[in-house]
């Protein structure tokens, strides 16, 4: 819920203010103002970028991903301006795109002009092998029942995948409470904060996923009280 509060803060008028904490806080309200408020910068900067094969509105959507996880970072207090703070974070999102748009066709150029298909393509195998790696790294950073219960669910260390009840009885919890947590790993995993290199490497970081991911995760935490794992 957005709670709409006009009083004054440190910052004088707590109009521009109190509109990062607010969409820093999850209103929906309060970021989708943001976003339109600074989407000409996002044009701006897209404009400026040389895009390869990368069309302009995918560019536009790069950047905008860009423009909300400024937003999220942004402190008022710090007293810099937020185009100044924004535009690095754009610009990267762009070129991030560019870069992804220009290995897949680098890689799909390759593929082309190979006369035996069916040997094994060096750019794609040095592509799953940074995902294998970066889902690694990903599930050695959560929380200690989170990643026992998905390296079990998913067999990631060689041994089959275990049942829920089988979950439950090394943790010495019920089937269904170890079905609850993996839910709940999930959302961590998936979480913009958690996944954003995996993402990137999978070109699975628009806006639209990060505020899926994003919303899941608050419902789950309002629920659990704030807290994984537990």
């Amino acid at each position: 819920m957005c709670i709409h509060n006009h009083t004054e803060s440190g910052f004088g008028s707590t109009t521009e203010a109190a509109l990062y904490y607010r969409a820093q806080a999850g209103c929906r309200d309060s970021l989708n103002r943001l976003m339109a408020q600074h989407e000409g910068l996002v044009q701006a900067i897209v404009r400026q970028q040389a895009l390869d094969n990368l069309t302009f509105n995918e560019a536009l959507q790069a950047g905008r991903t860009g423009l909300w996880h400024a937003i999220l970072g942004f402190e008022p207090s710090r007293g810099l301006v937020f185009s100044t703070y924004a535009w690095p974070c754009i610009k990267h999102q762009v070129w991030r795109a560019v870069k992804v748009q220009r290995r897949q066709k680098n890689a799909g150029d390759i593929v082309a002009g190979l006369d035996l298909p069916d040997q094994p393509n060096p750019i794609v195998e040095m592509e799953e092998k940074a995902i294998r790696q970066a889902l690694y790294d990903l599930v050695q950073r959560m929380p200690p029942r989170l990643r026992r219960v998905i390296v079990s669910r998913y067999g990631l260390n060689g041994t089959s995948p275990f049942l829920y009840r089988q979950i439950g009885g090394d943790l010495g919890l019920t089937g269904e409470r170890a079905r609850q947590l993996h839910t709940e790993a999930l959302i961590w995993l998936r979480h913009p904060a958690h996944s954003y290199l995996l993402r990137s490497l999978l070109d699975r970081h628009t806006l639209a996923e990060y505020e899926i991911a994003d919303s899941l995760a608050q419902q789950w935490l309002q629920r659990r009280g704030g807290r994984y794992g537990r």
